[in-house]
């Protein structure tokens, strides 16, 4: 299969496939920080989350061709105000979800399954009915074309680079917000003893509606940091929903640091076995892989321990 490579541009190849497995790593980690904060707070299956993250991808559609148009000597940074609308849009979204439809269906996760899937149903078809069913795509500010040159046949496309910023400055973040916050500590005295909790006076319901507006802001974001790699279509979302449940489920439901953990180990194996194999043959060979995991260690690789 190596024959007629020479042992540097073996490795080249191998630095590039490399590169590749940290962009996808950055899409999974984005889009699995806002559902380890859903599933693991209020066992709530969002299977909409993949249509919130594209609807942070089509605002930003929508941010950029209003830059193009309006305010084309600004365009060099619309990508920073596309990223908190995109934020904004998609909280706001998931609030009003949670308070008309997720709130009524606790403790009844085979029902939020169906709901939020039929709920995904509905976006796709209002994302086909207003943007149309073919993908779109933003233009990219000039200083984010061009890579920069590692080696003679090693290059790191510049957007690339920025959306694992993105990614590593919302996890880290998010760590801050959960761990070294007021708001933090109530989101983990709910998840870990929710009934003592509300004896102390924590508004569980309203912990409850923040961290789904929250995850549903993440995921916004991840959409727009999703245009920088691809183009966005109303059912785009779909190719990255299971693999994002994989790498919550892997990584342990209820923690950060498992979740960042598992999508590096998930984006790399893919990766890697894509180079040698099919990109399906990849995916299965990821899959049983984790499900042997999973039979031994079905908590996950960082389980958060949670009093009952």
């Amino acid at each position: 299969m190596f024959d007629g490579y020479t042992s540097s541009e073996l490795m080249s190849i191998f630095a590039m496939q490399g590169f590749a497995g940290l962009s996808l790593f950055s899409v999974f980690v984005l889009m699995a920080l806002g559902l380890t904060i859903i599933f693991g707070q209020m066992g709530v299956i969002n299977m909409a989350h993949g249509e919130f993250m594209i609807l942070g991808a089509y605002t930003t559609y929508l941010t950029s061709g209003f830059f193009q148009s309006y305010l084309p000597g600004l365009f060099g940074g619309y990508f920073f105000v596309a990223m908190i609308l995109a934020f904004l849009v998609c909280a706001a979204l998931g609030a009003l979800v949670e308070w008309l439809m997720i709130r009524h269906l606790y403790h009844r996760p085979l029902d939020t399954l169906l709901a939020t899937w039929g709920l995904s149903l509905i976006m796709q078809q209002a994302y086909r009915s207003i943007f149309g069913a073919r993908e779109v795509g933003v233009e990219l500010p000039e200083w984010m074309l061009g890579a920069f040159q590692v080696t003679d046949l090693v290059e790191l496309p510049i957007n690339g680079l920025f959306v694992m910023i993105i990614a590593l400055s919302i996890a880290v973040g998010l760590y801050l917000l959960m761990y070294r916050s007021g708001y933090g500590k109530k989101v983990r005295a709910v998840v870990q003893n929710r009934p003592m909790a509300e004896a102390v006076g924590i508004n569980s319901a309203g912990i409850d509606r923040a961290t789904f507006a929250l995850g549903c802001g993440i995921a916004g974001v991840a959409g727009a940091a999703f245009t920088m790699i691809g183009s966005t279509g109303p059912s785009s979302g779909q190719a990255y929903i299971v693999d994002t449940f994989l790498v919550v489920v892997f990584g342990g439901a209820q923690s950060l640091i498992g979740t960042i953990v598992s999508a590096f180990g998930i984006s790399q194996a893919q990766s890697t076995m894509e180079f040698f194999l099919s990109g399906s043959m990849a995916k299965v060979l990821t899959l049983l892989f984790v499900i042997g995991i999973l039979m031994l260690r079905p908590e996950g690789l960082m389980a958060l321990k949670v009093r009952r």
